[in-house]
């Protein structure tokens, strides 16, 4: 179930929109994949910063 509303919760989509049909699994997936691109994006950046402010 989150993995279908995370997308919906990120804002990316609407509620309706699932329950409509508009968002077929393959736009879900699609969504999901670039949240997960995303937050490992963050979380690089993040390390990246904090090994440079502890030099």
């Amino acid at each position: 179930m989150d993995w279908l509303l995370r997308p919906v919760v990120k804002g990316m989509c609407r509620y309706e929109s699932l329950k409509d049909g508009t968002i077929d699994l393959a736009d879900i997936a699609l969504m999901n994949d670039c949240l997960d691109v995303l937050a490992e994006n963050t979380q690089i950046a993040q390390r990246i910063n904090e090994n440079q402010n502890v030099r």
